[in-house]
């Protein structure tokens, strides 16, 4: 605004100059007329005394006097607007002197009051620097806090997973049989359920071990968006079947699979179909509809005996999210069998359930972080119902069933080879022998948390099949478990 102020003050001077030079020359305009005026008098004076001389003389004297007294008139007219222009210029340079002050006073205001302002703003810069200063400083304390509440959970997981693994109760067997020896056995669990334990005790049992499951995602992060989806497959006849493309109620699905092995040595189903989840409703609606589709057959032992191995994989992944290394990685596997049977019903199935999490790099896809890389967590949860054993002479079964009882007879004794082999750290292990155990490699050799629920009789005449089924989870129980990848083979008992 004072530039603005000055650029108008030197443009009304400039112009008055201009005024006083047009006035200054018609003053001397007025002095040569004046001078003229004064001229023509003398000559008036001659002409007066040459008029006795000769009359055209005075003829002359007189059109000389009309001619001055035109002039006079011309110049009266002329000084009469010259005035008039000079009275002009005092008023406009008047009314410039009064607009040039207003203006003044007016940038002077200005400049005050954007003196004022920017007076204001720093000092409110110099706050907000000291806010930024002590919100670091907090930071930093709350940073330090987060790194030593994570070494203690950390370390209160590994104390939770040994005092888990320490828990043992047994099972004692007691069998007389006519001509046969005496059978007095125990078998050492984790826990051991009675006949009237509901499944609600069962299940809060369990329930530590899935929670496992998500520690380090969802209750600890809510932020990272977690997807939940859903494959369900049964393996029946030694085959594959992706129970998701099943568009019938027919005995086998319309979609075989089978298992390949990746570039990273992870065991996968190609074009498998998975289904997205939201809500429990959504997930127990949509398995309940894929089990009506399962193989099943009546039996002697059974009126709906399973004819198959059910497998449902519940994969759970977050949005990509900083880590820190200590959490990258963590598996889970359950193995279980069905509910305690009647006592027509023999404890011969088993129920297999798997859980894993584990991390994905996604190089390329967000710039480097404190530990080089963002991840993707990805956490999977296999329930596996292993369909029961059976002995073709009390189930009664002919036919295809009696094909269907060679085939589960036959896998079930590949998964006890199986354990046998890991529980013996053999140099090889037999997953081969069946789609099952092949299916179930990265869950029976791999860095997973394995549960094993056995469901026996205690009815006399089902002695066989129980002892059966206890020695089966014995040599799972033998079995020592840990990351592959790491190199290592850490103990980890399942149940």
């Amino acid at each position: 605004m004072p530039a603005r102020g000055g650029r108008w003050a030197g443009f009304w001077e400039q112009r008055a100059r201009q005024l006083q030079r047009q006035v200054q020359a018609k003053e001397e305009r007025i002095v040569e007329l004046e001078t003229e005026n004064a001229i023509l008098h003398l000559k008036l004076a001659e002409y007066q005394e040459m008029t006795g001389k000769s009359s055209h003389a005075a003829t002359r004297f007189c059109l000389l006097c009309d001619e001055q007294e035109g002039l006079q008139r011309g110049t009266r007219s002329s000084l009469a607007q010259l005035c008039r222009v000079i009275q002009k210029v005092k008023q406009d340079r008047k009314e410039l002197r009064s607009s040039s002050l207003d203006l003044l006073r007016d940038c002077q205001g200005q400049q005050q009051d954007c003196g004022s302002e920017i007076v204001t703003a720093v000092q409110g810069a110099q706050r907000h620097h000291e806010a930024v200063l002590a919100w670091q400083s907090k930071a930093g304390c709350l940073e330090q806090s987060l790194r030593e509440t994570t070494e203690r959970y950390q370390l209160e997981k590994q104390k939770r997973k040994q005092l888990h693994n320490r828990l043992v109760e047994t099972v004692l067997v007691r069998w007389d049989r006519p001509g046969h020896p005496w059978i007095n056995k125990t078998y050492n669990f984790e826990r051991v359920y009675g006949p009237a334990e509901s499944q609600r005790v069962v299940f809060e049992e369990v329930c530590p071990l899935l929670t496992s499951l998500l520690d380090g995602l969802i209750s600890e992060n809510p932020s990272r968006s977690p997807k939940v989806a859903v494959s369900v497959v049964e393996v029946y006849n030694n085959d594959i079947f992706d129970l998701l493309a099943k568009d019938s109620c027919a005995v086998t699905s319309g979609v075989k699979r089978e298992v390949l092995t990746t570039k990273a040595g992870k065991k996968e189903i190609p074009s498998l179909t998975y289904e997205s989840v939201h809500s429990t409703e959504e997930f127990l609606t949509l398995v309940d509809g894929r089990l009506r589709l399962r193989a099943k057959h009546a039996t002697l032992v059974h009126a709906d005996s399973s004819r198959s191995h059910l497998i449902i994989t519940v994969t759970l992944t977050t949005a990509p999210s900083w880590d820190s290394p200590a959490n990258r990685q963590s598996d889970v596997s359950l193995l279980k069998e069905p509910d305690c049977p009647s006592p027509r019903q023999p404890a011969t199935g088993r129920r297999h359930s798997a859980a894993h999490r584990t991390s994905s790099w996604s190089p390329g896809a967000a710039p480097e972080g404190p530990t080089g890389h963002m991840e993707q967590v990805h956490a999977k949860l296999q329930l596996v119902d292993l369909a029961g054993s059976e002995c073709a002479g009390v189930s009664g079964v002919t036919g295809a069933a009696l094909r269907e009882t060679s085939f589960i007879n036959r896998s079930l004794a590949a998964l006890a080879d199986v354990l046998g082999a890991l529980s013996e750290r053999r140099g090889h292990v037999p997953y081969r022998n069946s789609k099952l155990t092949h299916l179930l490699q990265d869950v029976l050799g791999g860095d997973a948390k394995l549960l094993v629920i056995l469901c026996v009789s205690p009815c006399r005449k089902h002695a066989a099949e129980t002892l059966q089924s206890l020695g089966f989870g014995t040599r799972a129980r033998q079995v020592q478990r840990g990351p592959a990848r790491a190199g290592r083979v850490a103990p980890r008992t399942p149940r």
